[in-house]
């Protein structure tokens, strides 16, 4: 190779070693740049990666958090995502399902569906639709639905929806309609006339009975919209005054308050009460309610009654018995002249206060106290009572006290008439030298009484050996009609011997008694029930241990066994229960027998009480039995008393003084 060759070989390399290093340098410049270009996108893609990290979880914070109930479904119905209120509505437990909304809806609706899904997909939105489904959990509701398509660069692929569960608020509104039209025809079919106005005073709502009541021959329903101002202008003329009608009707009409009991008086002579109620929601007036009702009759009554009660009120004012009225707290309402010259005290001194703590000395207190609460049960009472009047004397009184009535038979109080019986007391050592002659008459009555049962037994008892004779001689003579016969004088005379017995024994009641002394109840009645007969599916049962109480044991026993065996006498049933037990009183034993018998009509309460009143007629029964028990129970300071109820049982109470 030349020289030159080389030389230009050399050039050339030099060249191509400059221009490589000058390509290098600008290589590794722009390998730093793409480096630094590189590290800003991936800080770049960091950030974006970050923001959209944040709206994902915003949009899906959104999602789940939607109060109502949200759902996307394709456009085919299939389930695609929902929030945590449609899986409550729709009664799924996730939302990663299989599932297709049509099965949620009925045959017969399935065209409905079907043509407003077609609305959603040609207009995009779908609202207000309501529609009844069955549930994933088979439970029935009604649903309202607001949708609308979800669109990828134009074209639908899904479809959203807001679901509201409007099953209560249906069932409100049908509610709410159903009272609406109970009102309606409750207001139409009124007493009263009624007329419903709107805030302008147009007519909503009228009755037959206001038509009726003002001679207007339109039907109510034709009165609806029609201005008041003007229909009461037109129809003042039925009034007597007619300009104090309209007057006053503005007056209520600018007041707005609540009007009740305005009397109106019409020319034919009727009597209206009108009444009027303004409707206000919040501070709004919403309407006014005006009722007229006919109280002619009513009205005209009363001032019959006013006239009546003023007449009797003056008769009454001049008693010479004293008259007062009370209400249910004792307060005396009302006294007549007698009254107040009876207690010294002034009319106006009276009128308000409680009688039962003013006038009744401190001793009488008591009975005040129960006769007051006597009263309020309806009882009728004539009692003695002791007063200090207004001079400080004391005065003895005959009260009777009778509860007063109000017109719907509700007790309102009381109204008791007054005797002063003062100079009768005075008369009382004469009255006590009476009854010891009485009680030595009693004494003698009683000798006589003995001597007069064993006069009548005797002539008994040898009628009765005579039929046994007679039977006897004439044992193969005598028919069956006979002997039927020779039986019933045989029961008959029984029966009379035991009648003479209960006579002799009532009459020997507190006759003779000896003293008093402690009996134990609860052995004596343990004792009696081994003495009497008792039938087996008849069960007795002391309730609490019986006490022990001053008194006389024969007398006592006696009681208790004529109680006791009525019961048994009178239990119909297959299995008799007679229960006896006792209460502790203040100031005595209250005793109780019950059975679950016959029972006793309360018709019957007090007449089975009276000698010789026996209910059920027969052989064993005179009809004295309850009449010694009573006896004996007031000869021991106590009272009897029953409740009954007819085939279901009877209880006897009685007290006894501790």
């Amino acid at each position: 190779m030349g020289q030159s060759k080389i030389a230009i070989l050399e050039r050339a390399l030099a060249r191509e070693k400059a221009a490589r290093k000058q390509a290098e340098s600008i290589l590794e410049k722009k390998a730093a740049e793409l480096y630094e270009t590189n590290q800003k996108l991936e800080k770049s893609y960091s950030e974006l990666e970050t923001l959209l990290t944040q709206k994902d979880s915003q949009l899906q914070g959104v999602f789940e958090n939607i109060v109502d109930a949200y759902l996307i479904m394709d456009l085919f119905g299939n389930i695609l995502k929902m929030n945590d209120a449609a899986l409550n509505l729709l009664g799924f437990k996730d939302d990663k399902v299989d599932y297709n909304l049509l099965k949620m809806v009925s045959p017969k609706d399935m065209d409905r569906v079907t043509n407003s899904f077609k609305g959603l997909l040609k207009e995009g939105t779908l609202t207000d639709f309501e529609i009844k489904i069955t549930t994933n959990l088979n439970l029935e509701k009604l649903v309202h639905i607001n949708a609308s398509i979800i669109y990828d660069n134009g074209i639908a692929v899904a479809a959203q929806g807001i679901i509201r569960d409007i099953t209560k608020d249906k069932e409100a509104e049908e509610k709410l309609i159903e009272s609406e039209n109970r009102l309606a025809t409750l207001i139409l079919n009124l007493d009263s006339g009624v007329v419903l106005e709107d805030e302008n005073r147009k007519i909503i709502l009228t009755n037959k009975k206001f038509t009726d009541l003002f001679n207007i021959e339109a039907s109510p329903i034709e009165l609806i919209g029609m201005d008041c101002k003007a229909a009461a202008e037109q129809n003042s003329v039925l009034f007597k005054d007619p300009d104090h009608f309209l007057e006053r009707m503005r007056e209520i009409d600018s007041l707005k308050q609540t009007v009740i009991g305005d009397e109106l008086e019409m020319v034919n002579g009727k009597i209206l009460e009108r009444n009027y109620l303004p409707i206000v929601q919040g501070d709004h007036s919403k309407g006014y309610l005006w009722t007229f009702k006919d109280v002619t009759l009513n009205r005209t009554y009363r001032k019959r009654l006013e006239v009546e009660k003023q007449k009797y009120y003056n008769i009454i004012s001049n008693m010479n018995l004293g008259l007062v009225e009370v209400d249910l707290s004792d307060r005396i309402l009302m006294v007549n002249q007698s009254f107040v010259n009876m207690t010294g005290y002034s009319e106006e001194e009276l009128i308000g206060i409680k009688g039962k703590d003013l006038l009744p000395i401190i001793e009488d207190q008591p009975i005040i106290n129960k006769k007051v609460k006597d009263r309020k049960k309806g009882k009728t009472e004539l009692y003695e009572l002791r007063i200090k009047n207004k001079q400080g004397e004391v005065r003895h009184w005959l009260v009777s006290g009778a509860p007063n009535y109000d017109l719907n038979g509700e007790i309102k109080g009381s109204i008791g008439i007054n005797f002063d019986i003062t100079e009768i007391k005075n008369l009382q050592l004469q009255k006590e030298n009476l009854l010891k002659k009485l009680e030595k008459s009693n004494n003698e009555l009683h000798e006589y009484a003995h001597v007069v049962s064993h006069d009548l037994k005797s002539p008994l008892r040898s009628i009765n050996a005579l039929v046994s004779w007679l039977k006897a001689d004439n044992k193969d003579k005598l028919d069956e009609s006979s002997l039927q016969n020779f039986a019933l004088i045989e029961s008959t005379l029984e029966k009379m011997e035991q009648l003479i017995t209960d006579v002799l024994e009532y009459s020997s009641i507190g006759a003779g008694e000896t003293s008093k002394k402690e009996v134990n109840i609860n052995d004596m009645v343990m004792d009696l029930l081994k003495i009497l007969y008792v039938p087996s599916h008849v069960h007795i049962n002391i309730l609490s241990t019986l006490p022990t109480i001053n008194g006389n044991k024969i007398k006592l026993q006696q009681l208790f066994q004529n109680l006791i065996s009525n019961a048994i006498k009178f239990i119909d049933k297959e299995v008799g229960i007679i229960d006896i037990n006792v209460e502790e009183l203040a100031t005595h034993y209250q005793f109780s027998i019950k059975d679950n018998g016959i029972g006793i009509e309360e018709k019957f309460h007090e007449k089975i009480f009276k000698i010789f009143h026996a209910l059920n007629k027969s052989k064993d029964s005179t009809g004295i039995g309850l009449s010694i028990v009573k006896k004996i129970i007031e000869l021991h300071n106590g009272e009897i008393w029953l409740e009954s109820e007819p085939n279901v049982g009877t209880t006897f109470y009685f007290t006894i003084k501790k």
